[in-house]
């Protein structure tokens, strides 16, 4: 895996209650991600997930405002119950994104560790600024929740 690098990457690591491939539905299932994969009280409307290599990642988030977000993303790589990557710079089939987007790569790591999950997710930017940008949007407050959310969710199933 590429190295961490503090300057481009954001990075959330934590041991989860659930086994890994519980969490690995919850990542992989629309009916699921939908359940946690925005910080309440953002609410996940759609989710769209081809779990294999050009599949396409989509998601449309609402705001408490209303507003909606979406983003289109492509999967680079999906070990089922170990890893999945991926990146809103491609769409599906590998076709440069159109539009604006933040231009992310998402590594997500699972591994057993005793009942539960060794959780690792990544992000990688494409220069010092996006990574600030996404630091300053709340990736560690949110993506944290969302994490939370993610194993209250995974331990029911």
């Amino acid at each position: 895996m590429t190295p961490f690098n503090p300057e481009l990457d954001l990075e959330l690591d934590r041991l989860l209650e659930a086994p890994p491939g519980k969490v690995w539905r919850c990542w992989t299932e629309p009916a699921l991600l939908v359940q946690w994969f925005t910080p309440r009280p953002v609410v996940t409307r759609t989710a769209i997930i081809e779990v294999t290599p050009g599949g396409r990642f989509h998601t449309v988030m609402v705001m408490p405002d209303g507003t909606e977000d979406a983003s289109e993303g492509c999967i680079l790589q999906a070990i089922p119950q170990r890893r999945l990557i991926f990146t809103d710079t491609l769409e599906a089939g590998y076709r440069p994104a159109r539009g604006p987007h933040l231009g992310f790569t998402g590594i997500i790591t699972l591994n057993a560790e005793g009942n539960g999950t060794r959780y690792h997710a990544r992000v990688l930017h494409r220069d010092a600024a996006t990574c600030k940008t996404h630091a300053d949007m709340g990736f560690h407050d949110g993506w944290g929740a969302a994490t939370t959310q993610l194993d209250d969710l995974a331990t029911l199933l």
